[in-house]
């Protein structure tokens, strides 16, 4: 039920809606910021990039010291339920972001999104204590095809009070958008009411020697990852692929209205298409993952984003883009649970809570190249069409990397 619960940040927030209206914020010239005597004129997809790739780089580097914290003081649930808060809080804020406001929504989306990936590490926390060693395909699978299925009923829900702005009595989209971002953060705090009520398990420790703690704790378990070299290897290559697709959920929908010139109906509905389809797509992927193994599964998975990320360089058409999200959707939330679980499946006995939270929390820091480098792109050439040809370089090396690492009977040899 979190998942359902945050998905709708998730859909809403961090892919579909706002960056659409984020654009709509940002003058034609570009948005102006001057900090200690510099001024710097950004394009609404540089600042967009820039304040994801901001919110992650914090999310990053608090999470070790905090997670040492959770571990010492039994504080897992607290803590998601202090990220919970302050996500949902800042979104429901973003109400408040009227026209000419971008400054004021960039802030309030860094720390809505601080409070969604933040909390994302405590929750995940509580999956090895949910589920045994067999079992961890299946929830992990199904805990994002839930998500997938609440992030998309509050889409649909967003996407009619756009679409229907004037019969529910808004002046325009942009106060439909931003009545629609209040009703995600309730939709957050409210569905995320079991959890907090029925899950009483303890959480795996995410940072667990005292003694270490922090940045030290984090680095005294990648000590202990690389005495298993091709753990580490799968490590390093899930990092790269997944920053590439993080990278993309966050961009598309920009990419989209600021490139290809599509109306923000036209982005809904297909991002309202990817959430359906994507659902069916994790379940399929979950089940490949067990007939042909987890590896051949994302090669097949990380074959597929090079396609779509070369493809989209070339796109001009509203049918390609939802030709590009029916491939996506079908491949995104798969890949991601097939890694968690195939990761989760390689470590030795004894070693899966540590490992299990420098999983999280290096997805995290990764996570801060993909949208920086995409800004970075934009801000230099002025094209965003470069910005997405040069994600694929993620998903090459990371399918480089996986293919040396082998795996013999669920345990990873080189």
């Amino acid at each position: 039920m979190y998942d359902w619960a945050n998905s709708a940040f998730a859909t809403v927030i961090l892919s579909a809606v706002l960056p659409v209206y984020f654009v709509s914020l940002v003058p034609e010239e570009g948005a102006s910021i001057s900090f200690l005597g510099f001024s710097r004129t950004f394009r609404a997809t540089a600042l967009w990039g820039y304040a994801v790739s901001c919110s992650m780089l914090i999310v990053a580097l608090t999470s070790p010291y905090l997670g040492s914290l959770a571990d010492r003081l039994s504080m897992h649930r607290r803590f998601l339920f202090a990220y919970c808060l302050m996500g949902a809080l800042a979104a429901s804020s973003l109400f408040f972001a009227t026209p000419g406001k971008y400054l004021l929504a960039a802030l309030l989306f860094i720390f809505a999104n601080i409070g969604f990936a933040g909390g994302n590490v405590f929750y995940n926390a509580f999956l090895p204590k949910l589920a045994a060693n067999h079992e961890l395909d299946r929830l992990s699978s199904r805990g994002f095809a839930y998500g997938y299925i609440g992030g998309g009923i509050a889409l649909l829900i967003v996407f009619g009070m756009i679409q229907g702005y004037t019969f529910l009595g808004f002046a325009d989209k942009g106060a439909a958008s931003r009545a629609g971002f209040l009703l995600t953060g309730l939709w957050w705090c409210f569905f995320a009411v079991p959890t907090f009520l029925y899950v009483r398990v303890p959480a795996s420790p995410i940072m667990v020697n005292k003694l270490h703690r922090g940045l030290r704790g984090y680095f005294r378990i990648f000590a202990e990852i690389k005495k298993h070299p091709a753990l580490l290897l799968f490590l390093i290559a899930f990092l790269c692929y997944n920053d590439g697709i993080q990278t993309i959920i966050v961009v598309a929908a920009i990419f989209a209205r600021e490139e290809l010139g599509l109306s923000q109906g036209t982005i809904l509905a297909c991002f309202l298409m990817i959430q359906f389809v994507a659902m069916p797509g994790t379940l399929l992927f979950g089940r490949l993952a067990e007939i042909s193994g987890a590896k051949r599964s994302l090669y097949l998975a990380l074959f597929l984003f090079v396609l779509v990320t070369i493809y989209a360089y070339f796109m001009n058409n509203a049918w390609e883009f939802w030709l590009l999200g029916f491939v996506i959707a079908i491949i995104l939330g798969g890949s991601q649970a097939v890694s968690r679980s195939f990761f989760s499946s390689l470590i030795p006995e004894g070693k899966h809570a540590e490992f299990f939270g420098f999983y999280a929390i290096s997805a995290k820091f990764a996570s801060v190249f993909g949208p920086f480098l995409f800004a970075l792109i934009v801000d230099i050439t002025g094209s965003a069409r470069l910005s997405i040809l040069a994600l694929t370089i993620f998903f090459i090396s990371g399918g480089l990397l996986l293919t040396q690492v082998k795996t013999e009977n669920k345990i990873a040899v080189l």
